[in-house]
């Protein structure tokens, strides 16, 4: 036998061997890459039957907290008699920074974009109650400062908060 009918007769043992070889390695890749994708399918939807409820309740609380700041709520939850103008003043400023301290967490369950609306809503609400108050004399009354607050949100004809609610809803509503 020479090298060369040597050689052949080799081929014919290995090119047949090389090529099942083949054909079950990528047999065996695509059954496992078919598994791996079925795996990762289950653990979504378990993260998902998990995380929904909670994202749910973040928005929930969200919406509650922007509608507790809303001037026309928080001028009647936080009472303004006997109180003197500076003292409404910080204890309204300090309603809202509670508020707002307490439901600090719920962002990481939310777009950037929605947690910036809830920040810029909450900082209007502020800027409307110091603008407010900074136009009075100290020695004003309690009723007098969320009375001037009142008049400032019906001149501007604009909700402080509304925006940034009506921004959760479009959001809650491409999730669901």
């Amino acid at each position: 036998m020479t090298t060369t009918e040597l050689l052949f007769d080799l081929l014919k043992i290995i090119l047949p061997a090389a090529l099942l070889l083949a054909g079950m390695f990528f047999l065996v890749k695509k059954y496992v890459d078919r598994d791996y994708k079925l795996r990762l399918l289950e653990l979504r939807m378990k993260n998902a039957e998990t995380v929904l409820p909670i994202r749910l309740q973040a928005y929930e609380r969200m919406t509650l907290f922007l509608e507790r700041i809303t001037p026309s709520n928080l001028l009647i939850r936080v009472s303004s008699s006997g109180h003197t103008a500076s003292d409404y003043h910080r204890m309204l400023i300090n309603d809202i920074r509670n508020e707002y301290n307490h439901n600090l967490s719920q962002q990481i369950y939310m777009t950037d974009q929605t947690w910036e609306m809830i920040q810029s809503a909450k900082e209007n609400v502020v800027t409307l109650i110091n603008r407010s108050y900074h136009e009075m004399q100290d020695k004003n009354k309690g009723t007098e400062l969320a009375k001037r607050i009142l008049e400032t949100i019906i001149a501007q004809e604009n909700d402080p908060t509304a925006r940034a609610i009506s921004i959760m809803k479009k959001e809650i509503n491409q999730v669901f």
